[in-house]
């Protein structure tokens, strides 16, 4: 389910919508092997805590954050709380059957 942070701005719900639709669409792709869904989930399911202020370059969110911005992104901040990460995490988990991944 789609989970915005009330103090984003519209521009940051935006790219959550399109990076969410992206996360989807890739988790639905029957050639998105089925352990990087499950990468994904794990990211997604992590505390940010246990991030820190790290950054992910996992090539698939790096995408659809560039895709989404319009930007030539290298990497995305490794948090909940930023709308490209939270978006691709979301969208994935939303796309993958509860009993797939034991959720």
């Amino acid at each position: 389910m789609k989970s915005y942070d009330d103090d984003w701005t519209d521009g940051e719900r935006a790219v959550y919508d399109e990076v969410y639709q992206a996360g989807v669409e890739w988790a639905d792709d029957p050639d998105t092997p089925s352990e990087d869904v499950q990468h994904v989930i794990n990211l997604g399911e992590a505390d940010d805590d246990t991030f820190g202020d790290s950054e992910t370059d996992y090539p698939p969110l790096v995408d659809a954050v560039t895709e989404a911005t319009g930007e030539n992104v290298t990497s995305v901040p490794a948090s909940h709380s930023d709308p490209g990460f939270r978006g691709f995490v979301d969208g994935v988990r939303d796309a993958t059957a509860d009993e797939v991944f034991g959720l």
